[in-house]
């Protein structure tokens, strides 16, 4: 059966974006996919702004630190390093706020979802509130650009060099686990490459690091420049042509559109297309965007087997809920606690392979909190939960439970609150002229990425029927809080 304009659109929104708005219901039955996509990409063609998270104070005890290791040395008290650590955890909460709000009210989705998706493949873990600045900044200017020319650029972020330990890497003392990610989780993928290659690569990457600031810095006295040979390459390399090395196997290209192909159409690999899409990656010396339009401009993209396929992620869900819903949160912060709960916390993935997505992100906890938020929105719904313990991401506090109730989310012991103020204006305009009997189905349709019919008596036996309008609240309430909702 031939699928509708506006299915085919709101998949296209989810996977090139974080979901329709509110705002594109009148166009997504109207509008081809092929006019959808080209206006995605003409509004993720405008250069980003830099997003600086980090207030002045900080900025100005960073401004005299060169090198990371004066921020352990003696002419720093206590104090000051303390205040440092508190402070760059705090920029990261604002970073991390900020970030999600450009995903909810950008234009420039495609922009985002490629960051988003590049955020997990170059997942780092940093407590510098400059470095994850300088590392978001790269990951977005170049998310539709050159992914050589990306791969450069990160590999030279100081967040990327201390999180794998690159400082350490040193003439005659070489660290192997810079040289050993790039190869296994960036660029060629585990198996492709020896323990060999790997020592190599790491003589080439020696002298490698960056200032507190997060500036890239060539310590020459540090640098092993005698002959290295890596995959069959003999050559006084540097780490920038070690890396151009990786970028010549083809390998590179196949692993890369493979990992785009599970993130954006299905984690059900058609080993066929990836060969195809991957050999154009190459071809085009690694050009994101074409890949990109070659995935959404193809047939095999909208079909049934890859619509409503996917898990959203904890951000998916809470960014294309924002979406659809427009809100203003009283204490945005809940939002960070939710991300806990949900197992999403952007800047702190688990490891440097990222969050594993799929199935990963269901567990009997996470399900029943991720049905419960449209509830917790519509102050309707009270409920407790712990989540997993990680200090990082509860920047230094020592809460140990979340308690939603009535409305309001709270840290333990904490007065921390989620009061959202939902603008339902214009999504009850859409819905204004719909027959009321035919409410649940139309409202279903747009909500839900699945074939699965949901009941109208089900949804009507729990929705307020005193008006149509507090019908079309509560129904929509109750259809975001199943299942099918959390597939995109």
């Amino acid at each position: 059966m031939a699928l509708s304009s506006q299915l085919k659109n709101q998949h296209l929104m989810w996977r090139a974006g974080f979901g329709p708005n509110v705002g594109q219901l009148s166009v997504l039955d109207g509008a081809s996919p092929d006019s959808l996509y080209k206006t995605l990409q003409k509004a993720s063609a405008r250069r980003p702004q830099y997003i600086q998270a980090a207030d002045s104070s900080l900025q100005g005890l960073m401004l005299g630190i060169q090198d990371v290791g004066r921020l352990q040395k003696q002419e720093m008290s206590p104090e000051q390093r303390k205040e440092i650590r508190q402070k760059s955890r705090e920029g990261i909460k604002s970073l991390n706020l900020y970030w999600l709000q450009e995903m909810v009210n950008t234009d420039a989705q495609l922009r985002e979802k490629m960051a988003f998706f590049w955020h997990g493949h170059f997942a780092c873990r940093n407590l510098n509130v400059f470095y994850q600045q300088q590392l978001l900044d790269v990951i977005r200017q170049n998310a539709l650009g050159n992914f050589g020319n990306l791969l450069h650029e990160v590999s030279k972020t100081g967040a990327m060099l201390n999180f794998l330990n690159n400082n350490q890497n040193k003439k005659d003392h070489p660290n192997e686990n810079f040289a050993r990610e790039v190869m296994e989780l960036f660029t060629m993928g585990r198996a492709n490459y020896s323990e060999h290659d790997v020592k190599e690569a790491a003589r080439a990457f020696t002298g490698w690091g960056a200032n507190a600031r997060g500036e890239f810095v060539l310590r020459a006295f540090q640098h092993d420049d005698a002959g290295k040979t890596v995959l069959g390459k003999t050559g006084n390399f540097d780490g920038d042509e070690v890396l151009d090395i990786l970028l010549d196997q083809k390998q590179t290209a196949k692993f890369i559109s493979q990992k785009i192909y599970r993130f954006f159409v299905n984690d059900n690999v058609d080993h066929q297309k990836v060969e195809w899409l991957a050999d154009r990656f190459y071809k085009s010396s690694y050009d994101i965007g074409k890949l990109m339009e070659d995935i959404f401009t193809s047939d095999w993209f909208y079909d049934e087997k890859n619509i409503g396929s996917r898990i959203k992620s904890p951000i998916e869900l809470l960014v294309g809920m924002q979406r659809m819903l427009p809100m203003k949160l009283q204490n945005e912060e809940a939002l960070l606690l939710l991300e806990r709960v949900l197992g999403q916390v952007l800047f702190y993935p688990p490891n440097v392979a990222g969050w594993p997505g799929g199935k990963n992100w269901i567990d009997s906890s996470t399900l029943m909190m991720r049905m419960r938020i449209p509830q917790l929105i519509n102050d309707t719904d009270d409920f407790n939960i712990k989540p997993k313990s990680d200090d990082d991401q509860m920047m230094g506090r020592n809460e140990d439970e979340v308690k939603i109730k009535g409305g309001g989310l709270r840290m333990a012991n904490a007065a921390r609150v989620i009061n959202a103020q939902v603008d339902w204006s214009e999504y009850l305009d859409y819905y204004n002229k719909v027959a009321r009997e035919q409410l649940v189905n139309d409202m279903a349709g747009v909500l839900l990425q699945t074939k699965k019919t949901v009941g109208a008596d089900v949804i009507g036996k729990y929705a307020d029927t005193t008006s149509k309008e507090t019908f079309i609240k509560t129904a929509t309430i109750q259809i975001m809080s199943t299942p099918e909702y959390q597939l995109c």
